[in-house]
């Protein structure tokens, strides 16, 4: 396996989560490992390197321009994390530079600081973030002279490694000029200083890592003693700048691969944008067309959940609009059929609730009629009961909202409760019941599912309002039009509530609802197809995360195989 091989699988694992980040983090690994390149036998192995490097940090200790390092416990004692090429070396960290803290004058005192370019350049974490560059010359703010000798910054010199050493922990920059920093650093100054790009390089590599191992919970931070020790690889010194030269070409080719990614998934996305924009405001004359074209091209063009999430939106929004089956004018109208239900309905405590022709949101078919939702139901609504929770076996299972945030009941969210209700009582669910969310977040408040299941199993707690509809209207469509966008428009708009994060409906709001009322025999054909594309849903969405697995084992096989040991990968040939 190589870095070419890889590369040569990219369009295979493109859309595999985070493919560009870690073929990044990938090469950074390869170039670490001494896989990135072959070695050159003509190449000054590493170890006469070391000795330059060590005879520059005697000289420096001994011209006092360099305090002399304390003997550490255990400081020969060094953990090889990986095997490397015969000609590199495994050295502590601070055994190729000086490992140099920072500070910070009181902030309290103005004088301390100077705007940048006005005093001695000064960095803090804060200045790293969201910094694509490599080299860095100054940060937000400048020291003063009097800062400077308030704190303990010290100014380093051009080509000093900076890392961050607090979170967030990794950031990487070598200095463009003498800097310095605050104590959210240690810094690498290295005592030659053509080892600076590839000490950023590595360092780049193994600040995951060292994140990772970092102490802390609310606040990580290594110290210098940890930095100091870091196992560190160092390859010839002539290696080190074709590693550092491959590794910016890899990373130009990273940049060229993400923005072709980004252009692609944008014009995938407007695409489909438009694509369902015609659908939703739809014209009469390219209907069938456009919705052919949609059905037929969707598939290939949805690459992410919340497309499919947009599909089924638009699906249930031509539903309630008359746009999703024909109409078939033998069937009785939706007009004829509000008078049988009316009739059958007993008096509402509302009143009179309908829906006045100027209230109307949008205009339906000829044999369509619309309705207030207070017409078509024969029982409720009624708010449910907030007994306390308990942890008793045997207690009464109180379904929780959960269980119907999705727009179908799940009956794996409730909890047991403290609770007496008889058997029988409106407290428990029944089979047909139509649950909608009295309170929740503004994106679910008003939501709405069915109970398919037993009787006296689930009691509904005081968030959520049920209602029963009448025998003369498919249940499965007045569902479907409860959490259609139009009505999810309705309920959030007329939500209110102190609380900006659980608004609420009231019983008048809910029993207001407009619902689009086709005849009985075209609600069933709605169903029935809304079902069957909702279906095709279903695989699209199935099919997309088998793919982005398949993408996500690929991508995990290759880079394994790619920094694999030589002899592990010969073993697994032979095998």
């Amino acid at each position: 396996m190589s870095a070419e091989r890889l590369l040569a699988h990219y369009e295979k694992i493109a859309d595999a989560p985070d493919a560009i980040a870690r073929l990044r983090r990938f090469i950074l690994d390869l170039a670490v490992r001494g896989k990135l390149l072959p070695q050159n036998e003509k190449d000054e192995p590493a170890s006469e390197l070391l000795k330059r490097i060590a005879k520059e940090k005697a000289r420096l200790v001994a011209a006092g321009e360099l305090r002399k390092p304390r003997d550490l416990v255990g400081s020969n004692e060094l953990n090889e994390p990986f095997a490397i090429p015969v000609t590199w070396s495994w050295v502590r960290l601070d055994a190729i530079g000086a490992i140099i803290g920072g500070g910070t004058p009181s902030a309290a005192d103005a004088d301390n600081f100077a705007e940048p370019g006005e005093g001695v350049p000064w960095l803090t974490p804060a200045d790293l973030g969201g910094y694509v560059d490599l080299y860095i010359s100054r940060g937000s703010r400048d020291l003063s002279e009097k800062g400077t000798r308030a704190s303990s910054a010290t100014l380093m010199p051009k080509g000093t490694v900076l890392f961050t050493s607090r979170a967030p922990i990794g950031y990487v920059a070598i200095a463009a000029n003498p800097i310095s920093t605050n104590q959210g650093f240690k810094s690498i100054v290295p005592y030659v200083a053509d080892c600076s790009r590839f000490i950023a390089t590595a360092m780049k590599a193994f600040a995951p890592e060292i994140d990772a191992k970092a102490p802390g919970t609310t606040f990580k931070e290594v110290s210098g003693k940890i930095v100091a020790a870091i196992p560190f690889p160092v390859p010839p010194l002539a290696e080190q700048r074709r590693i550092v030269a491959k590794v910016d070409e890899l990373m130009a080719l990273c940049d060229r691969l993400e923005a072709t990614r980004a252009e692609r998934e944008a014009t995938r996305g407007r695409l489909t944008e438009t694509s369902l924009a015609r659908l939703n405001a739809p014209d009469s004359e390219t209907f069938q067309a456009d919705s052919r074209f949609v059905l037929d091209a969707l598939p290939p063009l949805t690459t992410r959940p919340d497309q499919i999430k947009v599909l089924r939106q638009t699906i249930l929004n031509l539903a309630v609009r008359g746009k999703l089956v024909p109409q078939d004018a033998s069937d009785e109208s939706g007009s004829d059929l509000l008078k049988r239900i009316v009739k059958q309905k007993v008096s509402s405590r509302y009143g009179n609730v309908s829906i006045n022709p100027e209230d109307e949101p949008y205009v339906l078919p000829e044999t369509w009629k619309w309705a207030a939702l207070d017409q078509l139901i024969v029982s409720g609504p009624q708010n449910g009961i907030s007994p306390r929770p308990t942890k008793r076996d045997g207690a009464p299972k109180a379904i929780t909202l959960t269980a119907t945030t999705s727009g179908t009941f799940n009956p794996i969210y409730f909890k047991h409760v403290e609770a007496n209700i008889p058997t029988g009582s409106d407290f428990w669910l029944e089979e047909g019941d139509l649950l909608f969310q009295r309170g929740n977040t503004r994106e679910y408040v008003g939501m709405a599912a069915v109970y398919r299941g037993p009787p006296n199993t689930f009691l509904f707690p005081d968030l959520i309002i049920k209602v029963r509809v009448s025998e003369y209207v498919c249940l499965e469509f007045v569902h479907l039009a409860s959490i259609s966008p139009p009505a999810r428009d309705f309920l959030t708009a007329n939500a209110s509530g102190a609380q900006a994060t659980m608004p609420k409906i009231n019983q008048t709001t809910l029993v207001s609802l407009p619902i689009p009322l086709p005849p009985l025999a075209e609600q069933r054909r709605i169903v029935a197809k809304v079902d069957a594309l909702m279906a095709l849903c279903d695989r699209l969405e199935a099919s997309l995360a088998a793919a982005v697995d398949i993408r996500r084992r690929l991508l995990d096989a290759l880079l394994a195989e790619a920094v694999a040991p030589a002899d592990d990968r010969e073993l697994e040939a032979a095998e």
